[in-house]
């Protein structure tokens, strides 16, 4: 099963094929639910001058490039590389990239950072998304892995003990929300609410804390929805409820039930429910539905923005309603360098800027700003676009609404995120013309309340539970992983474009 046609999937190559494993990916990439933008001009760039700089100080300490892009150091080399690919946008010297003992220092004293990653998938046992099985078995036969070759693949890299190495081990991240997918096809769910449930079991149960939460799915109009809410407050007790105002969003051509969060007769009922269980949050996937997509779908256009949200906030006040990847329009097949076109000729970014305009225009505080999508496409292909956004949602929400999810593991471990957020700086030229205010430091009260603060305190984390995570089950763990070579694998998932001709000087695997 795989959502790519046939005629899409001759234009695309496994993520696992593309050898060059950089700390920050050099070129778009995606599940196979939709087709990845090709490598740009200013991407391959990026790529020949990361290459260029990992050759170089991978020489002189010793090691291979592989090796080195998996350090502190290799991580900063391609923060580095980005500034003067893009512009000065992230915070790094050449003296961290070229020194591992500063590179590392900084990184150690961050290690500890406070970080709830709210929005994290992985995939079901049985699932039918099997365009990642060909992945894998290419690798295979490519002789790349020799582990691979001439047996069954599987895509276990997508699933729960994969999920559970990027996140907790080669990730600072310390608490993460299991989060998933809809369908009108009930196999093609990518966990159930009962699924999400058990890995958040096992998770603190083996922690011995409270790591993990997890989303009960909510699908309005499907037969039987508002009974499954029941069943899930009753039995289930989610932290959280998370829907698809566009429905099935991996089959887009067979949605049945698009559905809007201010619809009296259909939604008001399930908050009602939600507000007497005594819970308050309320996740909604919007945007990723940029003009290549709605030229396909176009009755589900007015299901992906955020013209709905306004006013289903101010009617219910009790409740948070938390827009995941701010409702960001190009992705999911999109390209950055329209989304940057856009800020740079009007000031605004579809569909951010309306996002960020709801609290002024219907006067409401409970409207929250989830990254997602936003870093994972945006940072490594237009930064200046991701450091606009960024400025408009701090400036329209205000940053104590904008919250910390990265939609790992479909991109590799999380921490190459983290890195940029805590690296970015709107540059002064945006702020002067836009009137963004700076994000500062990696750990100070911007960066902090966007990491963990703001979602501590809507779901209600308390200061004691985060002091226990220091010396839970699992931060030994870490100790141990790290202590014993544990490194990053800088792989993502899924699809990229195949790509042009290589540059003079850029072949070779890292």
């Amino acid at each position: 099963m795989g959502f790519l046609s046939p005629e899409e999937m001759l234009e695309v190559m496994p993520a696992e094929e593309q050898t060059f494993r950089s700390p920050i990916p050099t070129r778009p990439f995606s599940s196979d639910e939709f087709l990845p933008a090709p490598q740009n001009e200013k991407q391959r760039e990026f790529e020949s001058r990361i290459r260029q700089y990992g050759d170089e100080l991978a020489a002189h300490q010793g090691i291979s490039r592989r090796r080195f892009f998996r350090t502190a150091a290799g991580m900063a080399a391609a923060f580095v590389a980005m500034n003067d690919t893009y512009g000065p946008v992230f915070g790094v010297s050449r003296a961290e990239a070229a020194t591992p003992e500063m590179a590392t220092e900084r990184a150690k004293s961050l290690s500890g950072q406070f970080i709830m990653d709210m929005h994290t998938h992985f995939l079901r046992d049985d699932t039918r998304i099997k365009g990642f099985i060909a992945q894998r078995a290419a690798v295979g036969r490519a002789g790349w892995n020799p582990a691979l070759a001439g047996k069954e693949q599987t895509i276990e890299d997508l699933k729960f003990a994969n999920y559970f190495k990027e996140v907790f081990l080669d990730s600072d991240t310390k608490v993460a929300m299991i989060s998933g997918a809809p369908s009108d096809i009930p196999i093609d769910w990518f966990l159930t609410n009962e699924m999400k449930v058990e890995a958040r079991a096992k998770i603190n149960k083996e922690s011995g804390s409270r790591r993990a939460m997890s989303h009960a799915i909510f699908t309005p109009g499907q037969p039987g929805w508002l009974e499954q809410v029941d069943h899930a407050i009753r039995d289930l007790r989610p932290d959280s409820f998370k829907g698809y105002t566009i429905g099935d969003n991996s089959n887009k051509d067979i949605s049945k039930y698009p559905w809007r969060l201010d619809d009296e007769k259909l939604l008001y009922p399930f908050y009602e429910k939600v507000v007497k269980a005594g819970l308050n949050n309320i996740c909604v996937h919007k945007g990723l539905f940029p003009p290549s997509v709605e030229k396909q779908y176009p009755h589900l256009l007015a299901y992906s923005d955020v013209r709905d949200v306004g006013r289903a906030a101010r009617d219910w006040p009790q409740l948070n309603f938390i827009v995941y990847h701010s409702a960001y329009r190009y992705a999911a097949g999109g390209r950055a360098e329209d989304g940057l076109a856009q800020f740079e000729r009007t000031g605004r970014v579809d569909w951010v800027s309306d996002l960020a305009d709801i609290p002024s225009k219907f006067g409401v505080n409970n409207v929250y700003g989830d990254l997602g999508q936003i870093f994972a496409q945006t940072t490594m292909a237009e930064p200046r676009l991701a450091a606009a956004m960024m400025g408009i949602l701090t400036r329209g929400l205000g940053h104590e609404r904008v919250v910390w999810g990265t939609d790992a593991v479909w991109t590799g471990s999380p921490q190459w995120q983290i890195e940029s957020l805590r690296r970015l700086e709107i540059p002064e030229d945006l702020q002067k013309k836009h009137g963004f205010r700076p994000l500062g430091a990696a750990d100070g009260p911007v960066k902090s309340a966007i990491f963990a603060g703001n979602n501590a305190r809507i779901y209600k984390y308390p200061e004691p539970r985060r002091a226990e995570l220091a010396t839970d089950r699992f931060a030994q763990m870490k100790r141990i992983y790290e202590a014993n070579g544990g490194e990053r694998s800088n792989q993502v998932y899924g699809f990229v474009r195949k790509p042009a001709p290589a540059l003079p000087g850029t072949t070779g695997a890292a």
